[in-house]
């Protein structure tokens, strides 16, 4: 009686060995934490100084706008922009210069209200205000 021995030789794996790819990736997912910079959103803010009352409040000057996109100085129509950069070049040369408060309205187009920020930017008035915006707290 003769025995043979067959020898079963397994059958090639059909299924890839996920365990290295997912150590990869996790080591790259850590280098891309360590190296992608922390956003920061700085704007610069000039802070009252301990001699004046914070409660005193300073003269101002409001700029609005309607749905429409008219704007108003102080409730006063302005026809253009040039208008509103001599008022504001005027209220800037006053020696107590006062705060200049943009208040547009929620339907106004937002390149009326960007001509009138770039106007403001450009007179470089050092107090300038958004009034009002409370209005949008629930849109976002």
């Amino acid at each position: 009686m003769a025995i043979t021995v067959r020898s079963v030789e397994p059958a090639p794996l059909m299924e890839i060995n996920t365990t290295p790819l997912i150590d990869v990736m996790l080591v790259l997912l850590i280098m891309f934490i360590l190296t992608v910079p922390i956003q920061t959103h700085k704007v610069p803010l000039d802070l009252p100084s301990g001699g004046a009352s914070v409660l005193e409040r300073q003269d101002k000057n409001l700029i609005s706008t309607d749905a429409a996109g008219h704007m108003f100085w102080n409730g006063q129509g302005v026809a253009d922009l040039k208008t509103l950069r001599q008022y504001i070049d005027l209220s800037q040369n006053q020696a107590a210069k006062p705060e200049l408060h943009l208040k547009p309205d929620p339907q106004t187009r937002y390149a009326v209200v960007d001509g009138i920020i770039a106007v403001v930017k450009q007179s470089q008035a050092t107090k300038f205000a958004f009034e009002g915006n409370e209005r949008y707290a629930g849109v976002f």
